[in-house]
C-alpha cells in the first residue's frame, strides 16, 4: 500500500502518522523524492482504510498488490514523463530519438555528429565516456576530460546529453554536465550505484540486465524511486539467449509489457537489441509500433572506424533515412 502525504507536511503529523501505521501491524518506510512525500506499508494487515484516510496529513491511498509499489501502474492514472528542461520531454506523448556515437573518441567528432543531429531536429545526443567492456583491452573511454567537452558541444547546440555511469563514486564529478544517467546492462542489479542515483535530481535511464526478467527491471526502478527520485526511464535492450545470428534477442514484448506494468516511459535500444546495423531500422520501427516512447540508436560519420561497436551503428545516411520513416510513424498519432 501506498499512503501519499500532504504538501507541506509536519514532522510532527508525519511521525503520528507512522506510529498509528506501526500499531497497526504496518512496517512503514519512508520515501521522499523531488515530487512528493509518500509511505510505503508492508504486511498483511486487514484494516479500515477510511480511518487511514482520515488521519490529518493524508493525501491519498493507494492499493499496490506488485512487489515493485512506486513504479507500478497500479497507483498512477496516468504515465509519468521526465522534463529535461528546454520544452524537451520524454514519455507518453513525448517521443524522442536520442542518438549519437557508442564512444565519445574526440571534440571533431562529437562536434559533427551534434551538428547533423541539430540539423534533423534530434534533441538528445548519447555518447560514452567511461565504457564497461568485455574485454580489458577493448577502449573504454575518455573519462571526465570527454565528458566536459561532450557537454559543451552539447549546450553549445541545446543538446542534452546521456551517458553511462558504472559506479556511485563517478556521480558528483558528472553531475554538473550529465542531463540522463545511464545505467547499463552489467550493472542493472547494481544497488548501489542504483540508490546513489536516487538521491540526485538528474534523470536516469535504467536499462534492462542482459539476463534480467521484466520484474527485475522494475525492481531496479523501484531502488531509485524509492531513494528519491522519480525521474526514471526504463530502456529495453534485449536480452542473452541461445540465439547465435544477432548479438542479443531484442525483446519487443517486454515494451508492451513494460508500458501495462509501470507508469514509467519505456525506451528501445535496437542497436543493441539486434546488433547489427542492417536491421536496426526494422527493429527500431517495429518498436514504435509496440509502443516505445523513444529509441536510443548508435550512429558515427564512418561506423567502420568507430572505436567500439561499429557493426551495429548507423551511418549518416542510415540515420536520416530511419529519422524521416519515424517522424512519418509518430506522425500517424498512433496509440499503443
Amino acid at each position: 500500500m501506498i499512503i501519499q502525504l500532504k504538501q507541506h507536511i509536519s514532522p510532527e503529523t508525519q511521525h503520528n502518522i507512522e506510529h498509528y501505521l506501526q500499531q497497526q501491524g504496518y512496517q512503514v518506510s519512508r520515501v521522499k523524492t523531488q515530487f512528493q512525500h509518500y509511505l510505503i506499508l508492508l504486511g498483511k494487515v486487514k484494516h479500515d482504510i477510511r480511518k487511514i484516510g482520515s488521519l490529518d496529513g493524508v493525501a491519498d491511498i493507494h492499493y499496490v498488490d506488485d512487489a515493485y509499489q512506486l513504479v507500478s501502474r497500479m497507483w498512477k492514472t496516468s504515465r509519468s514523463y521526465i522534463d529535461l528542461g528546454n520544452d524537451i520531454k520524454i514519455g507518453e506523448n513525448h517521443f524522442n530519438i536520442m542518438a549519437g556515437p557508442c564512444s565519445i573518441e574526440h571534440e571533431e567528432q562529437v562536434i559533427e555528429i551534434a551538428d547533423f543531429l541539430v540539423k534533423n531536429g534530434i534533441k538528445i545526443m548519447r555518447g560514452g565516456v567511461f565504457k564497461p567492456r568485455t574485454s580489458p583491452y577493448a577502449y573504454r573511454g575518455g573519462g571526465i576530460d570527454s565528458l566536459k567537452m561532450f557537454s559543451r558541444v552539447c549546450k553549445d547546440r541545446g543538446l542534452k546529453l546521456i551517458t553511462e555511469v558504472m559506479e556511485s563514486s563517478q556521480i558528483d564529478a558528472m553531475l554538473p554536465y550529465v542531463d540522463i544517467f545511464q545505467v547499463g546492462t552489467r550493472n542493472a542489479q547494481n544497488y548501489n550505484l542504483l540508490d546513489a542515483l536516487g538521491k540526485n535530481d538528474k534523470a536516469v535511464m535504467l536499462k534492462r540486465g542482459m539476463s534480467s526478467t521484466i520484474e527485475e527491471l522494475l525492481q531496479a526502478a523501484e531502488y531509485v524511486f524509492s531513494s528519491g527520485n522519480e525521474k526514471i526511464i526504463l530502456c529495453e535492450r534485449g536480452i542473452r539467449t541461445f540465439e547465435k545470428a544477432y548479438r542479443n534477442t531484442f525483446d519487443l514484448n517486454a515494451i508492451a509489457i513494460l508500458k501495462d506494468k509501470s507508469h514509467l516511459p519505456v525506451i528501445a535500444d535496437p542497436s543493441h537489441g539486434i546488433g547489427i546495423r542492417k536491421y536496426v531500422e526494422q527493429m527500431a520501427l517495429a518498436s514504435i509500433i509496440s509502443g516505445a516512447d523513444g529509441i536510443i540508436i548508435e550512429m558515427h560519420p564512418i561506423p567502420e572506424k568507430a572505436l567500439s561497436d561499429g557493426q551495429q551503428t548507423l551511418n549518416f545516411f542510415e540515420m536520416e533515412q530511419l529519422i524521416n520513416k519515424t517522424n512519418k510513424l509518430t506522425a500517424l498519432g498512433l496509440s499503443f
